[in-house]
């Protein structure tokens, strides 16, 4: 029974020809199967929906978002050719807002939304009015402009 206390194991070693025939067939099959699996993306629709509009002095940017936040689509007047000063005005965000609408409803089927406001530039109710316009149905208007409370610390007065 002492010759029992070391157990014996057998190894057997790899035959090399059948491991190179499957490597090569692996290798050969492989961009037959990677051209297979790219499929064409489907378009989700979003038939519902958040605009988020951000009016500045100098520019406006307009914002199409699923219900959870995800960007759908967008525009800005700087987007859309206005240069300089030309895009804060009220015409070069009507025109932000039709492209932003536009590639939202032929693309995802937008229909309702809620509008988010930002900015106190005068392409705010430019923007609101062309989603009216263009058959988007608009079911909240929110004004989420950023407030001062406090301000920063003043500097030291100055003595003489």
């Amino acid at each position: 029974m002492a010759d029992n206390t070391q157990p014996t194991t057998e190894v057997k070693e790899p035959v090399l020809e059948d491991t190179k025939a499957t490597v090569s067939d692996d290798t050969t099959a492989a961009p037959a199967d990677k051209t297979a699996v790219k499929r064409k993306k489907s378009k989700r629709a979003v038939p519902s929906g958040q605009v988020h509009v951000m009016a500045g002095y100098n520019n406006t940017i307009i914002t199409f978002t699923d219900n959870s936040g995800n960007v759908i689509s967008s525009c800005s007047a700087g987007a859309c050719g206005f240069r300089g000063s030309k895009k804060g005005t009220a015409y070069a965000a009507q025109v932000a807002a039709e492209r932003a609408t536009q590639t939202a409803k032929q693309q995802y089927g937008f229909s309702k939304a809620e509008v988010f406001i930002k900015g106190i530039g005068l392409g705010r109710d430019a923007a609101v009015r062309v989603l009216a316009s263009m058959d988007v149905s608009v079911e909240s208007i929110k004004d989420v402009t950023g407030v001062a409370h406090g301000g920063t610390r003043p500097k030291k007065a100055r003595r003489i």
